[in-house]
């Protein structure tokens, strides 16, 4: 699909100077930037590129000199990587869905699917779903009954979405994601030694003969509006409450939240991380790629959690911390410059000790 320079520049609400009327087709790297091209040169570093490729349109750095550059049009931005999201917002239709119900489709008649929506092959949708407008649904997804998904969804590829999943507006599942799947919740008859251990905090384990007892999920997931889920990304249906996602939270691939976790408004959640049962995070919380939070913790607003980091305590509203255990980040820099120093402080200690020992032997 083509667009105008002026239509770009409108949609990033950003300043246009040259011939607006100027076709591009599609996003480039300078250096790789063909005439039909829109190339991202958004910083000055990227000035030298520009003369690789042939481009007659770019996004640019504030105060560049567009003409100097051999451009006949140019558009200016303050963000870069906020334009990054509007332009490639404008520029990507999605995944290509055609419109209405393949034939292959398995569509209960119970079933209410709202207009406009298009279901891709092989998708199962059972009775008591309900599906709002605009959907696009693609081949091979499962909805599960009574699951409820809102209007202009999109659910990628291999998506299964439990029973009695309730989804809001604007919803996005990437490939593979499995929402409403059971909590990994077991219990043994008598205390466990995994119990007794986090009580006593003891190193050596009294074990006993006992088998795992499940708990099932009686609760669902409740999902906001302008809510994305990575790839192979799992949340957890609640035991007896529904496990809780907030409007605007962003979810990487290969997450996994728990049951009854309840994540607020606005919260990213980066690959890798997990959430454990029981979990609250408030508004606006950032989880770093491959961090941990352990069950019944409670996460203020705005706190970030550095990537890599197990959080096994509370974490006050406003708080950033990292390492393992998490701590705040002021904090863990100043434990691992010190634990850096121990191998000189090991000599310098061995060094004195050995100053004394020939002293000693001296008197």
């Amino acid at each position: 699909m083509a667009f105008t320079v002026e239509q770009i520049a409108i949609a990033l609400d950003a300043q246009l100077v040259g011939d607006g009327s100027l076709s591009v087709e599609h996003a480039a790297e300078p250096g790789e930037a063909g005439a039909d091209a829109l190339a991202l040169a958004m910083d000055e570093k990227y000035a030298e590129r520009l003369s690789h490729g042939s481009a007659r349109a770019a996004v640019l750095w504030q105060g560049a000199d567009w003409r100097a550059l051999g451009l006949e049009a140019a558009i200016f931005v303050e963000r870069p990587r906020y334009a990054m999201s509007g332009i490639t917002e404008l520029m990507d239709s999605g995944p290509a869905i055609a419109a209405g119900v393949h034939p292959t489709a398995a569509i209960d008649p119970n079933s209410e699917i709202g207009d406009g929506v298009a279901i891709g092959p092989f998708v199962v949708i059972s009775s008591g779903v309900r599906i709002g407008a605009n959907a696009r649904i693609a081949a091979h997804s499962i909805i599960s009954e009574g699951a409820r998904i809102g209007d202009n969804a999109l659910v990628r590829e291999g998506v299964k979405i439990g029973a009695g999943v309730c989804i809001g507006d604007g919803f996005i599942a990437q490939p593979g994601a499995v929402i409403g799947a059971d909590g990994f919740s077991f219990v043994t008859p008598e205390k466990s030694s995994v119990e007794s251990t986090r009580e006593t905090m003891r190193d050596d384990v009294n074990g006993q003969a006992q088998s795992w007892s499940r708990i099932g999920s009686l609760g669902s997931v409740q999902i906001g509006d302008n809510v994305e889920v990575g790839a192979n990304t799992t949340i957890d249906r609640g035991t007896i409450q529904d496990t809780k996602i907030g409007s605007g939270t962003k979810i990487d691939n290969l997450v996994q939240v728990g049951h009854n976790v309840e994540i607020g408004r606005d919260c990213l959640l980066c690959g890798q991380s997990g959430v454990a049962g029981s979990a609250t995070l408030g508004d606006r919380v950032v989880v770093g790629g491959a961090a941990s939070v352990a069950d019944h913790l409670t996460i203020g607003d705005d706190a970030i959690i550095a990537g890599k980091s197990g959080v096994a305590s509370n974490v006050p509203a406003g708080r950033a911390v990292m390492g393992y255990p998490a701590m705040p980040i002021a904090r863990n820099v100043e434990a691992y410059k010190a634990l850096r120093r121990l191998p000189r402080l090991l000599k310098q200690v061995s060094a004195l000790q050995d100053a004394l020992k020939k002293r000693k032997s001296e008197d």
